[in-house]
């Protein structure tokens, strides 16, 4: 199976990177560093040549761009080449999703499986930040089926999706993207039981074909993104 960059380089020795042309969810406690992950993984694979589409649900371009060039990343510039495109769906931009790509309203009200029909051919990742506010109208049955949709398509298609979950959506609702996604990881914040500190932690919940640690891992988000620290063991 083909391997495509997570863009955090100790995560990919780890797990040889992310299988590619599969969906993989990451989510995590607000102020984790998903949008940081999406971001960093979308700037490592733009270097490689991949063409991306970032669909953003609650930032507007502009203000991911510029949270990009704290890390030192160039976003502007891998647009003007054709690399990354930024999909705005939140507040007044929404309406502009027709012209962006011919999605109707119903992609903001929770109808996600669209973005599957309508991206450009040359697509090879798609990173939704985050399906969060926009299920929260959704059954727990009209999200499974609609997130195994997605699913199934991304797959056909050859498209590697990573999809962030996070904000007000239901534990339920994470339970089953858990179930149906290729691979998962979700973020944390928690007390060290050893030094009694606060610190994030990664536990790669799964990844299938992918020989994954039982233990979490530490990371932090310095200047450069996020980096792996050193393992935890999870028993504490």
């Amino acid at each position: 199976m083909e391997r495509i960059k997570t863009g955090i380089s100790e995560l990919d020795e780890i797990i040889g990177g992310f299988p590619e042309g599969k969906t993989i969810i990451i989510t995590g406690d607000p102020g984790s560093g998903k949008t940081i992950f999406g971001l960093q993984f979308a700037y490592a694979n733009c270097l490689e040549g991949k063409k991306i589409l970032y669909v953003s649900t609650e930032e507007d371009a502009p203000e991911l761009k510029q949270q990009g060039k704290s890390f030192g990343w160039n976003f502007e510039s891998f647009e003007n080449k054709g690399f990354l495109k930024f999909v705005e769906l939140a507040g007044y931009r929404a309406m502009e999703i027709k012209e962006a790509l011919c999605i109707s309203m119903e992609a903001v009200k929770g109808d996600f499986t669209q973005f599957s029909d309508n991206l450009p051919v040359d697509t090879n990742i798609l990173i939704i930040d985050s399906l969060g506010s926009h299920v929260s109208n959704l059954t727990s049955y009209e999200f499974r089926d609609r997130f195994n949709l997605l699913v199934y398509n991304m797959a056909q298609k050859g498209i590697t999706t990573v999809v962030l979950l996070g904000g007000v959506i239901s534990r339920e609702f994470v339970d089953l993207a858990l179930y149906s996604a290729y691979g998962a990881i979700q973020l944390l914040k928690r007390e060290n039981p050893y030094t009694g500190r606060r610190e994030r932690v990664m536990d790669i919940v799964k990844m299938r074909n992918t020989k994954t640690p039982v233990q979490l891992l530490a990371y932090e988000i310095s200047s450069a993104g996020i980096i792996i620290t050193i393992p935890i063991d999870s028993s504490g």
